[in-house]
């Protein structure tokens, strides 16, 4: 049976393991990428394991997160990264010059090389051809470190796509579809890749839309052959060198295989409060908005930025409406300026944030009480916008526009005929705002703000665990549930300390409070627990206060590295049903935890108030076993010299 593109990736970076799926698996790394929110902390673990420089081929750090400078805090950790990536030979890319998906995309992104980021869409690469994997930032570390990247085989599963888009039907609704049909938890476990005769219609920064929000499925990687689009891509950015064919062989053998006749689809929109609860555009007719936000790094590319300018000439904003614009980087916003799509924007009542993640993290443009707010964006987590009680939709850039010029959701074919954008052949290239490693970077002082506090080490996992049941959640709880983004978190994002005060924030306010208190505890869950951000904060900022083990039906897989990754068993439950014997208050123990670890086998939690014992699996690779054991990652490697 002939190799997918997935296939040929992975066989040409494995170092360990075999390919078979569900068996671990060690790949080497080309690239890395960190930003802002999460790379703070992966540079103090990278400085915590001792090492002279990255070891990866190309490493880049971005700014495009904690761009909001209400207080110190923010600036202080951007000289730091800036510092740390000029003595450890990374590329640093500039605030302003852009969102590390988008920017990577243009200026860095390989087809066949692999790309470890310490930001879950880091797979928005995957459109170019790349194995782009989302981890937490101590996996990256170690990566820059010169370690391999474990993970369990996944599961290549074809997506082919059949057909032409219907014009104002987009590359965001053949996402929405996949996730309207198959539901946010359906990725684990797999690596999406993209074939069949739909994609010659396809650009790559359409395809690294669909590729960006796979991570929403919960899957690994999304990946699309490296084509004739791909070699028109890279020589518009003067980057042809770079491209390479690489395609799936004729008899390429598939796990699943999932057929779409993208000529079919029609204007799609995400309704609050997931990305998988999908409705046709036309049915949510009459809906009024308050605001509408286009960019991120899922919409935010030239073309999203032309279709708006074209589709906003000569009109009018409703009154009534917030409109927001964030180019994805300083190379889009240029050109945004010079062909004219810019001024059209502002005349028609845009208001233009910076090259920045912005409102899809929480920095600013928090809509009204109660508002309703239509964006480009991939997550519409509750709360996640910054309004606790808003509701947040998510559509592509022409169902967006519209509905900001009528002030309500509207399906963008009621404005007749398409607009028609016309992308440069060749793309305006300035690359100044992307600072390379100096030299002598021993010569380099590292300058770390007030803020900035020392990692907190933990001890190995204990054989007995006991302490109170601090929580019960329900399924899907994403990291925005457990440690809230934002312009009131974010900047403590390099202060651990800190940060714990705010765990489970917007669910219990009394959480951290208590978990200091017990001094040792469990959270409970059902399914997916840990969906969403790769930020690796939360989980250690719940292991800084006395979180020991997580039980629950199911993990996201990012998540479920970072829980091992910083000492927290993550305990899978042998029958879901046994939810309904654990009460929020009560102590429950598990002993004998350290054999069933080294085993993989099960363990038995009692709880004092119901007398129950109720049955666990402890579901490791050799490698994780021997991490959580150590006490985490940092350990571990530390324990190997």
């Amino acid at each position: 049976m002939g190799k997918s593109v997935t296939e040929k990736i992975i066989a040409r970076h494995l170092v360990g393991g075999g390919a078979a799926p569900g068996g671990g698996i060690a790949l080497c790394i080309d690239q890395t990428l960190t930003q802002d929110a999460t790379g703070t902390l992966a540079f103090l673990q990278f400085e915590a394991l001792g090492r002279d420089r990255t070891h990866a081929g190309l490493s880049v750090s971005y700014v495009d997160h904690n761009t909001l400078q209400a207080v110190p805090e923010n600036a202080d950790d951007h000289r730091y990264l800036e510092t740390t990536a000029a003595r450890y030979g990374v590329y640093f890319s500039r605030p302003g010059n852009g969102i590390c998906h988008q920017v990577h995309l243009e200026r860095f992104a390989v087809p066949g090389a692999t790309l470890l980021g310490s930001d879950s869409h880091t797979p928005t690469s995957g459109g170019l051809g790349m194995l782009a994997i989302g981890a937490g930032g101590l996996d990256v570390a170690a990566a820059m470190a010169g370690e391999p990247f474990y993970l369990a085989m996944p599961e290549v599963v074809l997506v082919r796509l059949a057909g032409r888009l219907r014009p104002w039907v987009s590359a965001k609704d053949i996402i929405l579809e996949v996730l309207r049909r198959f539901g946010v938890g359906w990725g684990r476990g797999k690596i999406l890749e993209y074939g069949g005769q739909g994609l010659a219609w396809l650009s790559v920064p359409e395809r690294a839309t669909i590729a960006n929000m796979g991570t929403e499925l919960g899957a690994t990687s999304s990946v699309f052959p490296s084509d004739a689009r791909a070699r028109e891509f890279l020589s518009a950015q003067r980057r042809v060198r770079d491209w390479r064919p690489l395609l799936p062989e004729r008899d390429a053998g598939y796990a699943h295989v999932v057929d779409i006749d993208v000529g079919k689809l029609e204007p799609l929109i995400a309704l609050p409060h997931s990305p998988d609860n999908v409705r046709r555009v036309s049915e949510m007719k009459g809906i009024r908005v308050d605001q509408v936000c286009i960019g991120s790094c899922t919409n935010s590319s030239l073309r999203d930025m032309l279709e708006a300018a074209a589709m906003l000439k000569g009109r009018t904003i409703a009154p009534h409406v917030s409109f927001t614009v964030s180019p994805g980087s300083k190379q889009i916003f240029r050109m945004m300026a010079r062909c004219g799509a810019l001024d059209l924007m502002i005349a028609a009542g845009a208001r233009m944030l910076e090259n920045a993640c912005g409102p899809c993290i929480g920095m600013g443009q928090a809509p009204p009480s109660g508002g309703v707010s239509l964006r480009t964006f991939n997550r519409n987590f509750k709360g996640r916008s910054g309004t606790p009680d808003a509701e947040i939709y998510l559509a592509s850039t022409a169902a967006a526009v519209a509905s900001a010029l009528a002030g309500e959701i509207t399906d963008p074919r009621k404005l007749g005929a398409p607009v028609k954008v016309r992308v440069p052949e060749r793309y305006l290239i300035d690359d100044r705002m992307i600072v390379p490693p100096p030299k002598k970077r021993a010569a380099v002082r590292i300058v770390k703000g007030p803020n900035i506090k020392p990692l907190p080490r933990f001890g190995k996992l204990s054989d007995r665990i006991e302490g109170e049941l601090l929580l019960v959640c329900g399924d899907n709880v994403s990291t925005d549930d457990i440690m809230p983004a934002g312009a009131k978190f974010l900047p403590l994002r390099s202060n651990i300390p800190a940060l714990a005060e705010h765990v489970f924030e917007r669910i219990d306010p009394s959480f951290a409070r208590r978990a200091r208190e017990a001094g040792s505890g469990f959270i409970v869950a059902g399914d997916n627990y840990g969906q969403g951000s790769s930020r690796e904060h939360a989980a250690l900022a719940p292991r800084f206060l006395g979180v020991r083990a997580v039980i629950a039906r199911s993990f996201a897989r990012i998540h479920h590295a970072n829980l091992v990754n910083f000492g927290i068993a993550p305990l899978t439950l042998v029958s879901g049903d046994d939810l309904r014997h654990f009460l929020r208050g009560d102590l429950l123990r598990v002993e004998g935890l350290r054999a069933a670890v080294s085993s993989g086998g099960e363990v038995r939690i009692r709880t004092a108030r119901r007398r129950a014992e109720i049955r666990a699996r402890v579901s490791l690779n050799e490698r994780s076993r021997k991490i959580l054991l150590a006490g985490g990652l940092l350990n571990f490697i530390k324990e190997r010299g």
